[in-house]
């Protein structure tokens, strides 16, 4: 689905990975079991760090959060509830979504997705989109977008974030 047709909720200037890494962790604290987070933007932007940041915030004690662009998906059996974390970069087809298990842990977990445009139909029109771009001149800063197609589900779990 095209950016344009989603609600932008929030634009927020990155600074530094460390930054991208906090906010990661403050989101982290407003999600639970049916959170659908779409990671998107070019290689190299970000999505993996934001997506390890925000496991790790939940891990009692942080553990190694290995990118999933191989094994297609990661998942994680926390105190919260479960987190997957899945890269559907090296996907051709929708239906081989339905293969990793994806679509029922929609509903029983925290998802966070990198490369959302995979999933064709499937995706939940519920999901919080994470829209990261590199800056031109500024290696480690990032510009951070979220948008949804249900901006008022999200709208009030997100106040208090430092968003503009």
């Amino acid at each position: 689905m095209s950016d344009a047709l989603r609600p932008v909720l929030a634009d927020l200037h990155l600074p530094s990975p460390e930054a991208t890494a906090a906010f990661a962790a403050r989101l982290s604290d407003r999600l639970g079991p049916g959170d659908v987070l779409c990671l998107s933007g070019d290689l190299g932007a970000g999505k993996t760090h934001f997506a390890r940041a925000l496991i790790q915030h939940r891990q009692r004690q942080a553990e190694d959060v290995p990118s999933p662009t191989f094994t297609l998906v990661q998942t994680y059996d926390l105190p919260q509830g479960d987190v997957w974390h899945a890269d559907l970069y090296r996907l051709s087809d929708p239906w081989e979504v339905a293969e990793l298990g994806l679509l029922d842990a929609f509903d029983t977990a925290l998802c966070l997705v990198e490369w959302p445009d995979r999933l064709g139909p499937d995706l939940p029109d519920r999901a919080l989109w994470v829209s990261l771009r590199m800056l031109p001149g500024q290696d480690d800063a990032r510009h951070l977008t979220l948008s949804s197609l249900c901006p008022g589900l999200w709208a009030g779990r997100l106040d208090g974030l430092g968003l503009t």
